[in-house]
């Protein structure tokens, strides 16, 4: 008998819109190809707003929040290789001492959902962080993979079509994925919490205005 996986792991069944819907010119409306909003002059036009925070849905909580981070790093290694597992527990110590700003979690030994025995995970919470950090791992990395993946109102999306990898991929065993029961995320922009909660086989939202307090 054939195990029924309780999820569509085809990235086939997503669409994507244009890269430039959405966009909004500083420059006004004169010239409407992207070449006409080149500068010769060297000037730099106003910076995009993902130096700032990260693009929705993606989520923007911080390591205070009970909202999710904006990116997850997972980094893994072979527990049956010495020199891989004593990379990774340097590694991990190192990460630790550089950057005590991010969130980072224990060691694992044992399979934790669909990712295998040898992993620890990094939470980041801005693109500073994402910047500084991931550029840092791709020089720190070693023999190590390491798998980058958002967190947004679709967590199948983000572990089987928006993610990206460092060194060879390391296979999940998607077979043991199973969504949160509940999560929130942050758009700090519009100060707007987006509850998401599963019900059966169905993945609800809810977005809750943040009613800010004055004194």
């Amino acid at each position: 008998m054939n195990n029924v996986l309780p999820y569509n792991l085809d990235s086939g069944q997503y669409s994507y819109d244009s890269p430039l819907k959405g966009w909004k010119s500083s420059l006004g409306t004169k010239g409407s190809n992207l070449e006409d909003k080149v500068r010769d002059d060297g000037d730099a036009r106003p910076l995009s707003e993902a130096y700032d925070r990260f693009t929705l849905p993606i989520s923007n909580g911080g390591r205070g929040d009970t909202q999710l981070p904006g990116f997850d790093v997972h980094i893994y290694f072979d527990t049956t290789n010495d020199f891989q597992s004593n990379f990774a527990a340097q590694l991990w110590k190192r990460i630790d001492l550089e950057f005590p700003e991010i969130r980072l979690y224990p060691i694992q030994y044992k399979p934790s959902g669909p990712h295998r025995a040898g992993m620890f995970e990094v939470a980041l919470f801005t693109p500073t962080q994402f910047g500084a950090f991931v550029s840092w791992l791709v020089i720190n990395r070693g023999p190590l993979s390491a798998l980058i993946h958002p967190n947004t109102d679709d967590e199948l999306r983000d572990h089987i079509q928006r993610f990206a990898w460092l060194g060879p991929e390391v296979p999940l065993n998607m077979d043991l994925f199973r969504l949160r029961p509940e999560a929130e995320l942050l758009d700090s922009k519009n100060n707007i919490i987006t509850k998401v909660w599963v019900e059966g086989t169905t993945v609800k939202t809810k977005r809750v205005k943040v009613v800010e307090c004055t004194n």
